[in-house]
Formats: structure tokens, sequence, C-alpha cells
């Protein structure tokens, strides 16, 4: 049972040296930043101790004074940091630590051959600047350890021989043996701060390339239901301005299509029932919208609005509006899994000038206003089940290309009468001549 634990305390000793004076609302660089610091001081910790035990069993006399002191400003520092977490007086002083103590023990200790290359070490100051403060700033430490050390190369240069009298208690062997473990640590040290470093650049950039495809998906998502909304030219000029959108468009064909009887079909209906029977025909009518290349503007209770003509991708829109109407007629005379209770329409289409644009900031619409709408409108209010009335205009576009039955006059509220022609459908078509 004892095993599991053991294993785990390397880990949980690393993660939580490497959490240590992490805030919850540190950004990721500078979570990245507090990790790397707090981890090349207890790096270097651990090997000082290290060290002063290594040199002690090799035979020579040598004082810990220095190596305590250096683990005493490390680790007071660290502590003071946890305390105040001014994380920016810490990364410097810890820094300034790093860059000064390893040429302060070699002063002490005598040459650079002598002490090994302590000053080695030093050379984590700038790289620590370089992981923890940035590329630019990291400039003075790398100046600062190149003047340091080349006043130590020139002191020793001009002191070597009172230094390295016959007086000096450290071996050659042991002097090699330092040189090599200093230039392995401060490497291996160098190195897994720059690895930790990368892995954790990667982790953040795979996680923005992750939350850029999530807001790609979204805004793909976003751009789907704004269309279903919206005509498409409509969506990019609201995507792309704040202004009120609002046209004028000289000609436009305009259909209403009302099921007849709703109210009393749906009377005896549950209401999860009545959706079904709606969701069935008006998405089939979509279908038949699309197909067709219209724009379908709304639905109103069981009435279904489309236009044609609000876009240069349709010339002959007329004739579509035409084609479609007489296509959603027979569908529902055809085909019952979409109109199982067998229901009918009536239709209405007026040809004209219209006013056209959003209303509203949120839960916005695109609608159609002017007297052609109100005509398609009350021209299907007032018409017969199964039938497609059409207004003079729409007639007289239609009337080379579909067969209609006698002009019908009908009355209308605030209009008077008013000419309509029901339209049975292509000429030469089968099937299509009404009774």
């Amino acid at each position: 049972m004892n095993a599991p634990e053991s294993n785990t305390a390397p880990p949980r000793f690393y993660d939580r040296l490497r959490n240590a004076g992490i805030e919850p609302d540190d950004s990721e660089d500078l979570r990245l930043n507090k990790s790397l610091l707090m981890l090349a001081t207890g790096l270097v910790s651990v090997a000082t101790m290290v060290w002063v035990t290594i040199y002690s069993s090799l035979g020579p006399q040598f004082s810990p004074t220095l190596p305590f002191a250096f683990q005493l400003l490390l680790a007071g520092n660290m502590v003071l940091y946890i305390k105040t977490r001014n994380f920016d007086f810490f990364r410097v002083s810890q820094l300034g630590l790093f860059l000064f103590l390893p040429f302060v023990a070699q002063w002490i200790g005598g040459t650079i051959i002598s002490t090994s290359g302590v000053v080695l070490w030093a050379l984590l100051a700038p790289v620590g600047a370089i992981l923890c403060i940035g590329v630019r700033q990291s400039v003075g430490w790398f100046i600062a350890w190149v003047i340091l050390t080349a006043l130590s190369g020139a002191a020793d240069f001009y002191l070597a021989d009172s230094l390295m009298a016959p007086k000096s208690s450290v071996p050659m062997r042991t002097t090699i043996v330092f040189f090599a473990l200093n230039f392995i640590a401060v490497s291996t040290i160098i190195y897994l701060l720059l690895r930790l470093s990368i892995a954790e650049k990667r982790k953040m950039q795979q996680s923005l390339e992750q939350a850029h495809q999530q807001i790609q998906i979204e805004q793909e998502r976003s751009e789907r239901l704004l269309l279903n909304i919206l005509p498409g030219p409509i969506a990019e000029r609201l995507k792309n301005s704040s202004k009120t959108i609002a046209d004028g468009f000289a000609d436009v064909t305009v259909m209403f299509a009302d099921i007849v009887n709703f109210t009393q079909v749906a009377a005896n209906m549950s209401p999860s029932q009545v959706f079904a029977m709606l969701n069935r025909i008006f998405s089939a009518f979509d279908e038949l919208a699309e197909e067709y290349g219209l724009e379908k503007i709304k639905t109103i209770g069981d009435a279904y609005m489309v236009a044609g003509g609000l876009n240069e991708e349709l010339t002959d829109y007329s004739a579509a509006i035409a084609d479609m109407a007489v296509a959603m007629r027979d569908l529902l005379r055809r085909d019952f899994s979409v109109n199982a209770s067998q229901l009918e329409v009536r239709i209405g289409i007026g040809t004209g000038p219209i006013v056209a644009g959003v209303l509203g900031k949120k839960k916005f619409i695109y609608d159609l206003w002017g007297d052609t709408v109100n005509i398609a409108s009350r021209i299907t209010s007032e018409g017969v089940p199964g039938m497609i009335q059409c207004d003079t205009t729409t007639y007289h576009r239609l009337a080379m290309s579909f067969d209609f039955h006698e002009p019908q006059t009908i009355y209308l509220k605030g209009k008077g009468n008013m000419t309509v022609y029901r339209l049975i459908g292509r000429k030469g078509a089968t099937g299509g001549v009404e009774n």
C-alpha cells in the first residue's frame, strides 16, 4: 500500500512547486511564467544541496556557509513572494540572485578553474529572463552575465599566479569532476525549463486552436440560423453594417397560402399533433421555395408567405411563384404523408412595388409592406379552397405560359371591386385543369 504513495509523492511535489503562487484569474502566460520560475528555484535549491554532499564525500573540506546562505536567500525570497503575491518583484529579485550569487561564490572560492566554472549557474538568469519576462527584456540580463564573466576572467588572468598557489586544497580531479557536473546540471535545468515552456506553449496553442475551431463552428451555426431567418444578401448587410435596412423594390411577386379550416381541424388535436401537422406542411413548402429559388418571408399562424424578385439571381420570378403555387396545391392533394388531415389551401398572388426591411434589433424579422402585399393577402382570404388567385398584373405576365379560368370580380373592403384570375397550371400540363 505504501508503494503507490511513494510513486505519487514526486509528481505531487513537482505540481505543488509549479503551481505555488498561481492565482485563479492569472492568464495562461502569467501562469507559465510563475511555474517556470518556481521550478527553476526548486531545481537550483536541490542541486545546491546535492553539490555540497558530493563535494564533502570527495574529501575536500568545504564550508557549507555560502551554499546555505544561497539556499536561505532563494527560499526566503520565494516565501516572501507567496505571502505578498508580488510577482514582478519576485522574478527580478530571484533572477538577480541567480545572476550574482554564482559570481560571489567564485570570487570567494578562487578562479573560474578552481571553482569548477560555478559561474555557469549565472546563465540561468538571462535564460530565465527570456522565459519569465520577455525576449527584449532579457537582453540586459544577458549583457550583465557577459560583463560579469569577462570581469571574472580578466581578474583570473592577472591574478592567476597568486590564486593558483600550491596552498590550494582542491585536487585537480575534484575540479574536473565538478566542471563536468556544473555543465551537466546547468544544461539539464535549462533543458527542463525550455522543454516545459515549449510543452505548455503547445498546450496553449492547441487550446487556442480548439477554441478557434469552436468559434468557427458556432459562427457557421449562427450564419445558418441567420440565413434561415433572412435572405442571403440581407444577412450579409446586417452582419457588416449597423444601419437600418429598408429597400424599395419596383417589381416583386408576393404569394400567400392560407390553410382552409385549420382552426376547426386543430381543435380536435393535442398541441404536439398540431405542431407536427404544421411542421410537415411548412417544411415541405420550404423545400419547394428552395427548389424554385424563392425567398420564404415568414409564417403567420397557419399562413405561409413567399416572394420572388428580391434578388437578381432569378429573373422569371413570377413564373417561379406560379409553379410553386401549383406544386403546393398538388402536394397537399396527393401526398398524404405530408397532409394526413387532407387539408386544402387558398393561395393569392400579387405583383408590384413593395418596401422590404428588417424590423427591430432583437428577435428581428425581415418583412414586406405595400399595396402589393395587401392585395395578395386579401385575395387569398377571399379565395376558394384549392384555388390560386392572381391579380391583373400577375395574370398579364403569366398568360402566355399558364392557363387561367375566366376572370372573376370580387369585392375587397377598402378597395372596391377587383378583377382576379384563377390559375390552373402550365399550358399543356396534364391533370392541371381545375373543375
